[in-house]
């Protein structure tokens, strides 16, 4: 049977050889005899284990729980049990890290796409992103809303002119203009607004914001606090 020195079977392993010692005193890779100089030797037993633990540790096992799969005379269980946590432990980390990974794209694409960008815009750019839930639902009870207002009355105007009958157009333009006013009273509820020269989070009144001039992201309104009327970025309410 052959023997290894520590050394090789670090190299054979690619690990160091201080790991493979430090395996040594955790007790899960005790050599299988020292040489007449005390050095550490080790067989083909002892370069599978090692080849074993690298693999589990290459993986997340801790060196505790390894530990206890060798201890264990039948490990099926003991390591199903632990690749099973493990696997969890995995899975909450990378949707962690995707999470990490969404959020710094988003602020990536908020900076290219500002007009006006300074390190003060990063916390406008933060507070938009973290309102960015609630102000897509409000978008897309508008576009539900809207499309229900459309078929209404697309519906009834083909009913008139192809059978005459006007009634049904009426009480549709009743219908279109209750839920006209309906959808604009909660879109004004569920959003606010950035200043992006004092940065300050307002609401405008109901009346500027219906006549002002408006992009898919921003509203031209007037700041309460620095009196600056230009394009502020449009936000989920937070109350």
């Amino acid at each position: 049977m052959s023997k290894y020195t520590t050394g090789e079977m670090a190299k054979l392993c690619g690990t160091t050889v201080r790991t493979v010692q430090y395996y040594d005193t955790r007790g899960i890779l005790v050599p299988n005899e020292l040489s007449e100089g005390g050095r550490r030797l080790y067989n083909d037993d002892d370069l599978s284990r090692l080849k074993i633990i690298c693999y589990l540790r290459s993986i997340g096992i801790s060196i505790d729980n390894i530990a206890d799969i060798f201890r264990e005379e039948n490990c099926e269980n003991v390591i199903s049990a632990i690749l099973t946590e493990q696997i969890i432990a995995i899975k909450n980390d990378i949707t962690a890290q995707k999470n990490r990974l969404d959020c710094a794209q988003e602020l990536l694409n908020e900076v290219k796409n500002s007009k006006s960008f300074s390190v003060e815009s990063i916390n406008d750019i933060i507070t938009a992103m973290e309102n960015n839930k609630k102000l897509k639902k409000a978008r897309t009870k508008m576009i539900v809303v809207g499309i229900l207002m459309d078929a209404i009355e697309i519906s009834t105007i083909v009913l008139w002119i192809v059978k005459g009958i006007w009634i049904p157009f009426a009480v549709g333009m009743v219908v279109v203009t209750v839920l006209g006013i309906w959808l604009f009273n909660m879109y004004h509820n569920e959003v606010s607004y950035i200043c992006p020269d004092c940065h300050t989070v307002f609401k405008p009144s109901k009346k500027e914001m219906f006549f002002s001039k408006h992009t898919p992201k921003t509203r031209k309104l007037i700041c309460p606090k620095c009196n600056h009327k230009t394009y502020c970025v449009e936000i989920g309410s937070k109350d």
